[in-house]
């Protein structure tokens, strides 16, 4: 009998799938996972909400085949080491969806109805109804930035309150967002236009001090930001920067650095702060149980790998030709200007295509950073359906001779609605992944390995001294460049690899300079 431990506080409906279905199930939501892996070394599989599955505890479960994570973000679980150990790790994406969304309402309406200072002073023996006059959320308009599982959620349960919602996804098509009842709108119009805006993004980098100086001075006198996604996506200092100029904005939060006892930053400058409660309902905790039970039994019974977020590759399948297509999903992406993308076609030539169902999940990493990393197949394809874009793998043309090669063409929403195409291809040689065509630019065969610019241009001399010349004066120096012209569309295109990264700013300059049509940098 297999037996599954879950040192947490999940919904019973976990253990009682698990017992029915034959399995050992040993629920202890007190002792310590630590101690709980020492008493029961044989366990096949554990189900975590907050709890840290670590090197340390893999290393002493000799028989651990699966980690679930009930709930959508797994960084709690070191996924790298669990694919050392050929231990598989999934999560439960959706499953808290709604439970956010509902929060996010209702820390609007205790704000605008000052539920919680009314209660508190009601108890006093106070009566302050004077001092308490409210806002109604009916028709106000709210601003949703990020359009994912959250997000769609939240738009459905504002309808009831006849709302005006504008909304941003970079990634999100157009005409998916007015489908699901959005009006797409750029981050400027969205945060000068809303009373109401709510933040629905992944944490990291990408995202740290998204909301800065810059956003939080085009918002309205008397606007609320609610900030229920990750701690560090809004810059609290900024905010209180801004407050101080005179400008009233209201700030309500459940996130946090850690989710533990202990003074929080945000305490400051909040007029609300919650535990972050978003994901904790009774409901929410169900569903979580309830998928983690059934992918389980799925996973062992049926060999479903669907849910795998930190899958591993097939045996023949050169690992650089993932990392390659990701890089070509990036390359496309920022050549196309970052422009919402309604459509994917790939071309995998020579052995690639036996394997073309696994380069979707590394594909998506490309064309979409925000979106869930480390899926499975299955799961990468639903993520682009998700997002309204069409993913399809082409039959390569038997005569063309491209070896093991990938084309991906990107066909982006341009900026007066007409769909544009960008077309990459590239291929690994000797182990180095690299581009081989850009758009019209062939012969490249660039090493896409570490810092490099690229700027197309109208062609003419002088343009690369230029660029170097700046890049020097910079302390920047070239590593490598080619600089091919097409003479049909009189262009050139120059990349650059470079010994560290081009700051934007510096990106910018040179583009101005050189009248560039098109700059960007990546950095793998």
């Amino acid at each position: 009998m297999k037996k599954v431990l879950i040192p947490t506080k999940l919904a019973g409906v976990a253990a009682s799938m698990l017992q029915t279905a034959g399995y050992e199930v040993v629920q202890d939501a007190d002792t310590p996972l630590a101690e709980q892996v020492k008493q029961h070394p044989d366990a096949v599989a554990v189900i975590v909400r907050s709890e840290k599955v670590t090197p340390e505890i893999m290393d002493s479960l000799s028989s651990l085949k699966l980690v679930i994570r009930a709930g959508a973000g797994y960084d709690n679980i070191d996924i790298v080491y669990a694919r050392k150990k050929d231990i598989d790790v999934m999560n439960t994406p959706g499953a808290n969806s709604n439970a956010v969304a509902e929060e996010v309402i209702a820390m609007v309406l205790a704000h605008f109805r000052h539920i919680v200072q009314g209660d508190l002073t009601t108890r006093q023996g106070l009566w302050e109804k004077k001092n308490m006059m409210g806002t109604e959320l009916t028709r106000k308009t709210v601003g949703i930035v990020g359009l994912g599982n959250i997000g769609r959620s939240l738009v459905k349960r504002l309808q009831g309150f006849e709302p005006t919602l504008l909304g941003y996804d970079h990634f999100l098509a157009k005409q998916r967002a007015l489908i699901i009842g959005v009006t797409p709108v750029s981050l400027e119009e969205l945060f000068s236009q809303s009373d109401i805006v709510t933040l629905h993004v992944p944490g990291g980098p990408a995202t740290k001090n998204m909301v800065g100086k810059e956003f939080l001075s085009l918002m309205k006198d008397g606007s609320v930001i609610v900030n229920c996604s990750r701690y560090g996506v809004v810059d609290e200092e900024a905010l209180v920067a801004i407050r101080a100029t005179g400008k009233k904005i209201a700030y309500l939060t459940d996130v946090h650095p850690q989710d533990a006892p202990g003074d929080k930053p945000s305490a400051a400058v909040a007029d609300l702060i919650l535990p972050h409660l978003g994901a904790n309902t009774k409901e929410a905790n169900l569903t979580a149980a309830r998928r983690s039970a059934e992918q389980l039994i799925a996973y062992f019974d049926e060999g479903d790998t669907s849910c795998v977020v930190n899958a591993e590759f097939p045996s023949g399948l050169n690992p650089a030709h993932l990392r390659l297509s990701m890089m070509l999903g990036t390359l496309a992406r920022k050549a196309g200007g970052e422009q919402a993308i309604r459509r994917i076609d790939c071309t995998f030539y020579g052995d690639l295509k036996l394997f073309r169902k696994w380069f979707t999940p590394h594909i998506l990493e490309g064309a979409l950073p925000n979106a869930e990393k480390g899926l499975m197949p299955a799961a990468a394809d639903q993520s682009f359906k998700e997002h309204g874009i069409v993913f399809k793998a082409r039959e390569p043309k038997d005569d063309v001779p491209y070896g093991d090669s990938i084309t991906l063409d990107f066909m982006t929403e341009g900026h007066g609605g007409e769909s544009v195409c960008t077309s990459v291809r590239g291929l690994v040689a000797e182990g180095v992944p690299m581009v081989s065509r850009l758009g019209n630019f062939n012969g490249l065969y660039f090493d896409l390995r570490g810092h490099s610019i690229f700027f197309r241009y109208a062609d003419r001399p002088g343009v690369i001294a230029c660029i170097a010349s700046v890049l020097s004066d910079n302390g920047i120096n070239i590593d490598n460049i080619v600089a091919p012209g097409d003479s049909v569309s009189g262009e050139a295109l120059a990349v650059l690899k470079t010994n560290k990264p081009v700051a934007d700013d510096l990106l910018k300059m040179i583009a101005s300079a050189i009248e560039a049509r098109m700059a960007f940098s990546v950095d793998f």
